[in-house]
């Protein structure tokens, strides 16, 4: 039997050039996998069949939207994960679950190979590659672009002199990778750090001046951390997404424009837009302020930070980020309440919390009648706070 090569299938021009440069170099069949994972645009019977027209024995496509969400993006929400403080995870976070899936067809489809089409330069050849060596490291592992240094100009030339099927041509240069928590959008003019993004950069956002005389008011509401309802109406966390993806981005809201500092050592500058990432992640922190207590809520914001830089290095199945994941889960029995955003002009506005489990005493913080604050404790509280800095002053003035 013929040995197998199971592919990460996007439908771009990378992983279609893949598909036959693979059976022409090694021989080996070509299974192609292909996860929908919210990301529009073409139909996923189109793309299973171009990859059987760019000559895969078999092409498997995978509805992994509602996994997606509940099992990637809600961790990511309850963890307000932002790599640098600023980049939701885009496509860190879909590439485990694509891993996942890929070893998943090997084992059903007789794979001996998994193959994907990252370059050198990127981070997904970390996180495709750990997450292989996690899950099955008996599988060899095959890099086409990177190992045999693909340009974007060699695989388009390649396309055309194989008739392959490809949505990018050498006038449209971008590299864009897209789910439903948002879209990545890199190379091209781009590369040059001082050229603005252009209005054909965007898809998932409009220009946030088209909606400008009319703001979005949005009221979310969270149950123990999980999104479960927009306005009052029920939704899963896939509807959640998809809802504010449509209603933030008519608002110009979760445009990112990031220069990071990418896992291989170099930096790179990425445009992201990422709606309704943003806005659930801002939501979610806004009732985490009224819910968690103050130390609890100091020390997870670390293991935020921690959990965002996991993920973007590629350690989903690390045995720290599970357990990192295990400690939010328990900080979040009380992240339960409505937080109310106004969406406008690219700008998220908080405006309005509640909560049952909230730890905000109105006679406490009132400064009116009703204070029930007692003010004479806090001159003895303010001096032995201050005391040991008190001391170490008068010695080093030589007091």
């Amino acid at each position: 039997m013929t040995e197998r090569v199971v592919l990460a299938y996007s439908g771009g021009l990378d992983t279609s050039v893949a598909i036959s440069w693979i059976q022409k170099e090694t021989g080996k069949e070509v299974v192609a996998v292909a996860l929908d994972l919210g990301q529009g645009g073409e139909d996923m019977e189109v793309v299973r069949q171009r990859a059987l027209d760019c000559g895969a024995v078999e092409a498997v496509v995978v509805d992994a939207r509602d996994e997606f969400a509940d099992e990637y993006c809600l961790p990511a929400i309850t963890s307000n994960a932002l790599y640098m403080d600023r980049y939701p995870l885009v496509s860190a976070l879909s590439r485990p679950l694509i891993a996942k899936h890929l070893v998943q067809a090997a084992r059903n489809h007789g794979g001996t190979v998994v193959a994907h089409g990252c370059t050198g330069k990127g981070n997904d050849q970390v996180r495709f590659e750990v997450a292989f060596a996690t899950l099955a490291p008996d599988l060899d592992v095959l890099a086409p672009v990177r190992d045999y240094a693909w340009t974007r100009e060699k695989a388009i030339a390649f396309a055309e002199e194989n008739a392959i099927p490809i949505n990018v041509t050498k006038k449209s240069p971008f590299s864009i990778d897209q789910n439903v928590w948002g879209r990545a959008v890199e190379t091209g003019f781009l590369e040059d750090l001082w050229n603005a993004p252009t209005k054909d950069v965007y898809d998932y956002t409009d220009d946030p001046t088209l909606n400008w005389q009319s703001p979005d008011e949005v009221i979310i509401s969270f149950d123990k951390g999980r999104p479960v309802a927009i306005d009052g109406r029920p939704v899963s966390v896939l509807e959640a997404i998809v809802e504010l993806n449509r209603r933030a981005g008519a608002q110009g809201v979760g445009r990112l424009d990031v220069v990071e500092d990418r896992l291989v050592g170099i930096k790179s500058r990425e445009v992201y837009e990422a709606p309704g990432a943003m806005v659930l992640i801002r939501a979610h922190e806004e009732l985490e302020h009224v819910t968690i207590e103050r130390e609890l809520g100091r020390y997870k914001r670390g293991t935020d930070r921690k959990w965002a830089e996991l993920v973007y290095d590629g350690l989903w199945f690390s045995p720290l980020r599970r357990s990192l994941e295990a400690f939010v889960d328990a900080t979040q029995a009380h992240v339960s309440g409505d937080i109310r955003l106004v969406l406008h002009g690219g700008h998220i506005a908080a405006t309005g919390r509640r909560s049952s489990e909230s730890l905000y005493d109105f006679n406490l913080a009132t400064y009116d009648e009703g204070d029930s604050f007692d003010q004479s404790a806090a001159r003895g509280f303010v001096e032995l706070h201050g005391l040991s800095s008190k001391i170490s002053a008068k010695r080093d003035l030589g007091l």
